[in-house]
């Protein structure tokens, strides 16, 4: 074996033969970290006796055979939609977040039900010993059963071996920050050991048709090697979301190759571990108020789900004369524009203004459908006009003051009458076929600009 010293950026985990200042892959700045890293030998590693199984012929396409359902269902409603409707075996799946957000536990949970339903699961617990483990899976998961297996094991020899002797389903690996490779010279956790760790057991999960889960730590400064560096080597990618200190969560497909990336699942931090949300707009706004200026409720569409949230606007006047633009839960940079074209459109005066806007229940909205929202929470909140408690509004806002069509309006406006919305802005153009869409129960008033739309609210 032949040890060289290489540095890496912890970033996107590029190599570089000397220190650089500005990463040119993912153009971070003093992301490079000196690492010494041994090259494995040709012969005797464990990536080299995985490749020496023997493997399947080429076979031609049209050939295989894809059974009619093959999915493993964890009957978490929420997980299994993120997944794309189960889990496909051999799938690798990475989960990532901040520390302490939920990662373990709600594949502990995962794993419990997948047991329960005959599968025969493999924990690898690196971080928690055995008994550590347990206590939190009787709290969070009830009672395990005989599928379900556990150890604590950090070597990836062993941890091949534990595979290959038990032959489980699904494999689960927490965390692969922790996992090493006796090859590699490089300490756990770093872009080396991580990137070789993963790669091993993926080509060991694909040979035997398991589904693997990888469970990888993400901090704020990226000192760790997470799941940036191993995205390009899994099938699906889950990012948990939420504030440390909120009680709600969203798991979110960065990268799914077996479903949609835009389906979102809800959950609630309780004592029991995570519970699934099956109504999110009725939580997002249960604390609304009624008789304040600046909030306006918007339909937005995640994947095919669509739910209420709540948008705030608060407008005040500079006091250091330079203004500020804060968003929380929403592009601050598509707020300047949509702020810019109240200015320069309505000609409200915001150009000595702080602008703060916040997305209650920290949901992240990327809907363009929130455009018309959130420029009516701005202009409310400056205005000191309150948005009538039973209307909600909805539009992508253009350049010109324009309010264009969205999708799905259909299924948005039904969202909105099933919580008790009497009145609903929509863009005119989404009303050209009113056969196809006729609801009853709620008025929809269309809109052709954002200067109309004020006027009718």
């Amino acid at each position: 074996m032949k040890t060289k010293t290489v540095f890496v950026c912890q970033s996107c985990g590029s190599q570089s033969p000397r220190w650089v200042g500005k990463c040119p892959n993912c153009e971070e700045w003093n992301s490079y970290v000196e690492e010494a890293f041994t090259e494995p030998a040709a012969k005797g590693s464990v990536r080299a006796a995985l490749a020496a199984q023997v493997t399947a012929a080429p076979v031609l396409l049209k050939e295989v055979d894809i059974a009619a359902d093959t999915r493993y269902r964890t009957h978490i409603g929420e997980f299994d939609r993120v997944m794309g409707g189960g889990i496909v075996p051999g799938s690798v799946t990475l989960i990532g977040g901040d520390p302490g957000i939920g990662k373990s536990t709600i594949i502990l949970q995962a794993a419990a039900a997948l047991a329960a339903g005959g599968l025969k699961v493999l924990y690898i617990s690196g971080e928690e010993s055995v008994k550590q483990a347990k206590m939190r899976a009787d709290r969070v998961a009830g009672q395990a059963n005989e599928n379900f297996f556990i150890v604590n094991e950090i070597d990836v020899q062993a941890i091949i071996g534990y595979i290959h002797e038990l032959a489980p389903q699904v494999v689960i690996i927490d965390s692969i920050q922790v996992v090493h490779l006796a090859e590699i010279s490089s300490s756990p956790g770093s872009v080396a050991q991580v990137r070789e760790s993963a790669a091993v057991l993926t080509q060991a999960a694909k040979r035997a048709a398991q589904a693997l889960f990888l469970i990888g730590h993400v901090t704020k400064e990226g000192m760790l090697a997470g799941p940036r560096v191993l995205e390009h080597m899994v099938d699906s990618v889950l990012y948990f979301e939420g504030e440390r200190y909120s009680s709600y969560r969203i798991l979110r497909a960065n990268k799914n190759r077996f479903g949609s990336t835009n389906e979102i699942g809800v959950f609630e931090m309780t004592a029991r571990g995570l519970q699934e949300v099956l109504n999110p707009s009725e939580i997002f706004l249960c604390e609304r108020p009624r008789d304040s200026s600046g909030s306006v409720v918007v339909p937005i569409l995640e994947g095919t789900r669509p739910f209420l949230v709540e948008i705030q606007g608060l407008v005040s006047r500079s006091a250091f004369g330079m203004v500020r633009q804060k968003a929380q839960g929403f592009d601050a940079n598509r707020l300047g524009l949509l702020a810019a074209v109240l200015e320069k459109r309505l000609g409200l005066n915001l150009g000595d203004k702080d602008i703060f806007l916040n997305v209650v229940g920290g949901v992240k909205v990327e809907d363009p459908a929130a455009d018309l929202g959130v420029t009516l929470a701005i202009a409310s909140a400056l205005l000191d006009k309150v948005v009538s408690h039973e209307t909600a509004v909805l539009g992508e806002v253009g350049l010109s003051g324009e309010v264009r069509s969205v999708s799905q309006i259909a299924s948005r406006v039904n969202e909105a009458q099933k919580l008790g919305f009497t009145r609903c802005l929509v863009p005119k153009n989404n009303l050209k076929n009113k056969d196809d869409f006729n609801p009853s129960g709620i008025k929809l008033v269309a809109v052709t600009t954002v200067r109309e739309a004020l006027d009718k609210l």
